[in-house]
């Protein structure tokens, strides 16, 4: 169960995380995306939803029991090749309904001061 005096807490990470050509290309390939000269819109959550584990792992919840329930972006500019990116998470809301737990995530992404990307994720947790 998440502890509840997490809710509001914001968990930046360490270290950054380095964009390369190589995964946007990958990952263009897997979505069928043809402009390679930014990543595709979904990319930041390959890194998004990576960082806010790792930062979220103490948190209380059982990340065996966790599934994706919704997710939304807020693209401030394209991510590009040779960015270097801080990921923070904040743990937005917490219910519990039928037994689950529901929690909303906000994953930011930085390049330096500048925001790129805010991604919002909504994670069950099964009963």
């Amino acid at each position: 169960m998440l502890d509840p005096d997490l809710i509001g807490r914001t968990f930046v990470g360490a270290n950054a995380t380095s964009v390369t050509q190589d995964q946007i290309n990958q990952f263009a390939a897997v979505i069928g995306e043809e402009n390679l000269t930014v990543a595709p819109p979904t990319f930041s959550i390959s890194i998004s939803l990576d960082q806010s584990q790792k930062l979220l792992q103490d948190s209380g919840l059982d990340w065996s029991r966790v599934v994706h329930g919704e997710q939304k972006f807020e693209i401030k500019r394209p991510i590009v090749a040779g960015d270097q990116l801080i990921c923070s998470s904040t743990i937005e809301s917490y219910r519990v309904a039928a037994g689950n737990e529901i929690v909303s995530v906000r994953s930011d992404l930085h390049a330096k001061d500048e925001l790129v990307v805010s991604t919002w994720s909504t994670l069950v947790v099964r009963a």
